[in-house]
């Protein structure tokens, strides 16, 4: 939230931000220039959302420091979008300061990594961590939402779905759940 003038919807926008992005355990973020958002975990810190990835962790696909991206958070309860956001995406040097203080908030969030012990040295060696800061008002918020649909239509893939359940499954299932009962 930059700028001299603030207000006091400007205060609860940041705080509805700041309370949903550490709130949530994944948000959807949209790099400059890219078609779609992508799902990325990631840690509050300091003021901003960190991510890490690449190497062997979440791909970040189009995310490059001095660019910006738009975030979308959705709510935990719901899981509906609750807030959506332009930040400025920065990257920290391995081991500088930012960078440690923003991997021990990474480290905490990482579910079943591999190497817990050696993580950090990992991330310093093939990752990259990523900070994005948000920049001016939230584009999405409660009562300030847009009217379109955000639906988007399936990535193409080769994988099918299951043909459909033969017509006598049904009866199959019922008749061995009456002889058990």
């Amino acid at each position: 939230m930059d700028g001299t003038t603030a207000t006091a919807d400007d205060f609860l926008d940041r705080a509805l931000l700041e309370e949903a992005v550490k709130k949530s355990g994944l948000l959807w973020v949209r790099a400059a220039g890219a078609a779609s958002a992508r799902p990325l975990w990631h840690a509050w810190h300091d003021g901003a959302v960190v991510l890490v990835g690449d190497g062997a962790e979440q791909p970040l696909h189009g995310l490059r420091a001095g660019d910006t991206a738009a975030v979308t958070v959705r709510s935990k309860d719901k899981w509906g979008r609750l807030v959506a956001f332009t930040a400025q995406v920065s990257a920290l040097e391995p081991g500088s300061e930012a960078w440690r203080e923003a991997v021990e908030e990474l480290k905490a969030k990482r579910l079943n990594a591999p190497d817990t012990d050696t993580i950090t040295e990992r991330w310093a060696a093939e990752c990259r961590v990523l900070r994005l800061v948000p920049t001016g008002a939230t584009t999405e918020r409660p009562g300030a939402m847009p009217e379109a649909s955000h639906a988007a239509a399936p990535l193409p893939t080769p994988v099918t779905t299951r043909e459909p359940i033969p017509a006598g499954l049904p009866k199959l299932v019922l008749r061995r759940l009456l002889r058990k009962g």
